[in-house]
């Protein structure tokens, strides 16, 4: 890292730190809205419904407004939102003190995150504008627009996978930022809205939808949802006192999975059963 920006990190960590007090109260409005009507159980979708299992607990910043969460070698990547408080930060797994931490401009509500090799790409979510960032030292290196509004991001190898909030994908060249395609995801031929943050695992893409408790599991290819994963006992624990569940990581090497929710204060490493009720 260079001085400039490590003095740059080092100022952002401070202000963290000191804005605590603000960043709750830009976030209690948000809470009386969005915690009411969190979906129940997605029974209009004759598809398997499969319980988990708790692992293991991290700690998680419980004023991270969580929009996109990577974990890759040995560190967790997040971004978070809400005007004047987006940021992206990378941490240890056992750690809430950010390791750097870069915040984006007050104008620009941050949405998810996918690392493309020695990169990382950052979604807004109104202003149509993505960031890529250098990996090693969280510096912006450049900006890029999309066509409509950006909510989760993923990338599974070969192609950036975008949502935007409705039932459609899009599928992006990870060097270019061109569009490749898109496509509707269903589930048992009916769309399913409101896909929010991305995480591509072996070859299928999981996705949280806003305001479920449940995420979905969808073929890439015919973007179809497979069978959903019930969250519904792990995020009755912050009822309350947290907003919705959103963000989801994998550990390719470790072959774990983990999940929080935005100012969830913990991050779950979670195994997913058997189908529930079965």
């Amino acid at each position: 890292m260079d001085n400039a920006a490590s003095v740059a990190s080092v100022n952002y960590c401070r202000a963290w730190i000191g804005s605590r007090l603000r960043r709750c109260l830009a976030i209690a409005p948000l809470l009386s809205v969005c915690t009411c009507n969190a979906a129940d159980a997605p029974r209009h979708y004759d598809l398997p419904l499969h319980s988990v299992r708790v692992i293991a607990s991290y700690p998680h910043d419980v004023e991270a407004f969580t929009q996109g969460l990577v974990y890759l070698d040995g560190l967790l990547y997040e971004g978070t939102g809400l005007y004047g408080h987006s940021s992206l930060s990378v941490r240890k797994l056992d750690d809430t003190e950010p390791l750097q931490a870069v915040a984006l401009p007050r104008h620009l509500f941050g949405e998810g995150i996918a690392v493309v090799g020695e990169r990382i790409v950052q979604l807004t979510w109104r202003a149509r504008t993505g960031i890529i960032y250098d990996r090693a030292t969280l510096r912006p290196l450049q900006r890029f627009s999309y066509e409509t509004e950006g909510w989760g991001l993923a990338y599974d190898g070969q192609r950036l996978i975008k949502s935007d909030g409705t039932a459609n994908l899009e599928f992006m060249d990870p060097h270019t930022l061109q569009r490749l395609g898109t496509c509707t995801v269903t589930a048992s031929g009916k769309p399913v809205a409101s896909l929010n943050e991305l995480e591509s695992v072996q070859g299928t893409l999981y996705a949280n939808v806003w305001h479920s408790n449940h995420i979905a599991r969808i073929d890439p290819i015919s973007c179809k949802v497979r069978d959903w994963i019930d969250l519904s006992e792990i995020a009755a624990r912050f009822a309350g006192r947290a907003d919705v569940l959103n963000g989801i990581a994998y550990d390719a090497e470790g072959q774990r999975l983990f999940v929080t929710g935005k100012l969830w204060p913990e991050l779950l490493h979670i195994e997913i059963e058997d189908q529930a009720g079965s």
